[in-house]
């Protein structure tokens, strides 16, 4: 039996995101998935890294971010909420995020989810990562919104390609060793739509919520954002001249 590790990033859970998340949630139980939260701002997530959250001795010369975590792991004092999400990553054979765009960019507190739960040490080190990525078998969809509308959201649009501003955080999971599949994008929410226009959200937005269903039956077919393997790149880590770049933020220099 599948696991599916639902992360929901918004501040209020009757917003149209915690709405899909419910329904990833009802979706995933019906195919007969075990089913994961962690609702972050519900579950009042402390998104800021910091000696706050070790034990003193750990970062007594200073708060080295990869080194505490290091040690941390190694003497098993971990934070109990980074604890906690880490152990369900592990758990989880698929992690789907909810989040909408915000500032061209993931709300703070994924990021800082990112930067809290991801512990070297423990679900990555020099030697695991990338190809060789401790969650390697594992899959992560983003299911995000955007306030702007389609148009603009798009690759020529002014408010900028939606699917490179998901990379950051899409590189974040495959340095771990996920795929990615591409992401479920719904753009133009927002409160400030009236009358017919409002109506059209709403009916926009069912459709959305009716169609999650065929989204996890169909899983397994849904293509990945394509990543280049670590064998294109040179022993200086640079992408090979002979190799395809898959994204503007790794190519070829001219």
């Amino acid at each position: 039996m599948a696991t599916t590790m639902i992360v929901l990033a918004h501040p209020h859970r009757r917003s149209f995101a915690g709405d899909w998340a419910d329904a990833t949630a009802r979706a995933s139980a019906a195919a007969g998935h075990g089913v994961l939260w962690s609702d972050l701002s519900d579950g009042q997530f402390d998104p800021q890294e910091g000696a706050q959250h070790f034990d003193p001795d750990l970062s007594a010369g200073g708060f080295d971010p990869l080194k505490v975590h290091e040690a941390a792991v190694a003497a098993g004092r971990l934070p109990e909420d980074a604890a906690s999400e880490m152990a369900k990553i592990r758990q989880a054979d698929r992690i789907i995020f909810h989040f909408p765009i915000w500032w061209f960019a993931p709300p703070a507190v994924l990021k800082g989810w990112f930067d809290r739960v991801l512990m070297h040490g423990a679900l990555h080190d020099v030697e695991h990562r990338f190809d060789r990525g401790r969650c390697r078998g594992k899959k992560a969809l983003f299911c995000v919104t955007t306030g702007a509308n389609a148009a603009e959201s798009g690759p020529d649009g002014k408010e900028g390609d939606t699917r490179l501003l998901l990379w950051p955080a899409a590189q974040t999971l495959r340095y771990l060793g996920f795929e990615i599949a591409l992401p479920e994008i719904v753009h133009g929410v927002h409160g400030y739509h009236e009358g017919a226009e409002r109506a059209a959200l709403e009916a926009r937005l069912r459709q959305v919520l009716a169609a999650q269903d065929e989204l996890i039956a169909g899983w397994d077919a849904r293509p990945l954002i394509p990543f280049n393997p670590d064998a294109d790149f040179d022993a200086a880590g640079r992408l090979r001249r002979d190799r395809p770049s898959h994204s503007p933020f790794i190519r070829h220099e001219e």
